[in-house]
This record gives structure tokens, sequence and C-alpha cells, in this order.
């Protein structure tokens, strides 16, 4: 393995938009933490996610063993099967941005790389990890595609890029000692340049009420072109999520990329969803870009046509798919902490 790094190799992180080869999901285990006494309610939710993206490109499912994908065949029954492929790979919970692999290519003699950041469930939250720990890897010897190794914690779900150079991350998350403490923020910046070929990097503040990530950029502020993002916002000034939402907004507005301001476009927020007295991280900013369909959360919400709307404006080429995720929040992530892309190359 060369010591040059993926970006000195002339390797970068597509952004999501750009034209997929594959979906990436990790199958939830039914004795897995992730969904308490409401494994089979989540189920119905999965499928629709499946339906749906087995009509945009293929979708990889990481299952530990053969009865565990009898298992995802017998709620997928009934789908074009032939979209679908199944690989050995154990996890230990299904959320598969966090876990898998981040793909990278490169324009010139195009290839596709892996890096695999290394992964202690959002600060050791969550034992055990170390099945979800070596996915990228497993992928990288399917693939047989090389694998770099950063040596730092890093989920997917804690960047967003917009595929020309700016990323978008969480003081809350990355900068947190639970996840890479002996790394200042400019080590971290640094490695996010060498590892993601990111020239500019973009920080936020807190994260949503009930996240357990320590605050995903995928629940407050997205990419949907080089230069503009969409960002939730609170209405409700006596919500918690008010001030730190404004915060953040605050914030966008004088970041840039190049030598222009980014374009901001609000989305609202689902109003407070709480169960067994927790309140759940409900964000329409969880939304997957597939290469036909967006794939958007819904809550049963007044404000969820609202949020269909925007984003249908923001994606015209894009079929917008509304999906109920009111039992599959209960696991505190959507659409976009489930999955993860492999670019077309």
């Amino acid at each position: 393995m060369t010591s040059k790094t993926p970006a000195a190799l002339g390797y970068r992180m597509p952004a999501e938009w750009e034209p997929h080869f594959a979906t990436w999901l990790s199958w939830p285990r039914r004795e897995g933490i992730s969904f308490p006494d409401s494994f089979d309610r989540v189920m119905p939710t999965l499928r629709a996610m499946v339906e749906a993206l087995v009509e945009s490109e293929q979708v990889c499912i990481n299952v530990c063993n053969g009865a565990h994908e009898a298992e995802a065949r017998s709620v997928l029954g009934g789908l074009p099967m032939e979209c679908i492929t199944f690989h050995r790979i154990p996890t230990n919970e299904p959320w598969c941005r966090d876990h898998g692999p981040i793909f990278l290519t490169r324009d010139a003699d195009p290839k596709l790389t892996i890096v695999d950041w290394d992964y202690n469930a959002w600060g050791n939250k969550y034992p055990p990890f170390d099945f979800d720990d070596v996915v990228p890897t497993r992928v990288g010897e399917i693939l047989d595609v090389p694998v770099f190794y950063p040596g730092m914690i890093l989920e997917g779900g804690s960047i967003e890029v917009n595929g020309a150079g700016a990323l978008l991350t969480t003081e809350s998350c990355l900068l947190n000692p639970n996840r890479n403490p002996q790394c200042s923020r400019e080590q971290i910046e640094q490695q996010l340049r060498d590892y993601l070929g990111a020239g500019e990097i973009l920080w936020l503040g807190p994260g949503i009420a009930g996240d357990d990530t320590d605050g995903h950029i995928d629940d407050l502020a997205r990419f949907v072109s080089e230069r503009t993002v969409v960002a939730v916002v609170e209405e409700n000034r006596d919500d918690e999520n008010y001030k730190p939402l404004q915060e953040n907004l605050v914030r966008l507005r004088e970041m840039y990329t190049g030598q222009r301001k980014i374009d901001i476009v609000t989305l609202p927020m689902p109003k407070k969803i709480v169960r067994d007295g927790l309140r759940l991280p409900a964000s329409y900013a969880n939304f997957y870009i597939a290469n036909t369909c967006l794939l958007v959360p819904t809550f049963a919400d007044p404000n969820d046509e609202a949020a269909l709307s925007i984003l249908g404006e923001l994606f015209p080429t894009r079929h917008v798919i509304g999906i109920d995720c009111r039992e599959l929040i209960w696991g505190l992530g959507t659409f976009h902490c489930l999955t993860q892309q492999q670019p077309r190359i």
C-alpha cells in the first residue's frame, strides 16, 4: 500500500447526488439494541425504503449469516431480488452511514477506493461494536478495492460534502472528547483534507435534541448542490431546538464556498416527538439522495407536506418519496443513517 494519502492520489468524496452504482445497507438484527420492543414494527418501513431504492439502483445488504438473510428476504418478498445482493458481513447495528465504507473516486484514471475510519459507536455509548468497526475493510475485500486507514474515529453521518471540496461538520461531534481526544481541531481538519479530499472545512455548532450521536450534521444541514445548503429551523421559540438551530443558521449565513456565499434554503422541523420519556431526533434533513428518487422521513406531522414540497423543488429530476418513520425514529435515526452510497465509476 502506498504511503500517499487519497487526496495526494487524486481521490475525493463525491456528493451524494452524483451517480451511484449501489446503496449499501446493514440489515438490523432482532437481538440488536436499536429497536427495543419494536423490531417487527420497523420492518414495513425498511421494506418501503428498499422498494423505492431498487427502482433507482442496486441494493447491497449486509447480513450476519444464512438465517439473517432468510429473515431479510421474508420481509422483502415480492421485490425484484435481482436488484438486491446479500453480503455475509456481520454487523452489530443497522446504521450503515456511520459504520459503513466511505467511498472515494477520482476522475483521472477512474478508480474506486474506501476509507476505513475507526468506529466506536458514537463515543463508546453502545458496545459491542467490533463487527461494525471492520465493515469497510470487509466491503473492500469483496469489491477488491484499496482501503485507506486514517487511524481516526469518524462516522459518515458527521460529515456532509458538496463533491467540489467543501465539507460541513459539527464541533459538538468531531471535537467531542469521546471521539479523538488526542487530536486538535487542526489535526482533524488535516485528516479530512488528506482522506476525503476536502479543501474547505465548514463548522456548525450543536446538534438537535435527542441526537445520541452528539450532533451529526445529517440532522441539521445538507448540501443539495455545490453552493446550496438546506438547513432545518425550529419555529417554536419554546422548543429546545430553537436556539441551537438559529445559532447554526447564523453561522451558515457567514460561510463561503470558494469566493461565493453559500445559498441557504430552510426546512421546517416536525413537532416534538417523545416516546417512553425520551425526546427523539426527528428531522426532515435525514433524507437520502438516490439516483432517481429522494427518500424523506415523515412523521404524520403538519410540516410533512411543506418539507416534501421544499425538497421536491430542490430535486426536480427525482421522485420525492415520503415514508412514515414514526417507528424507525425510535432507533434514533432514519434513511440517511441507514444508507451508504457506492459511487458509479
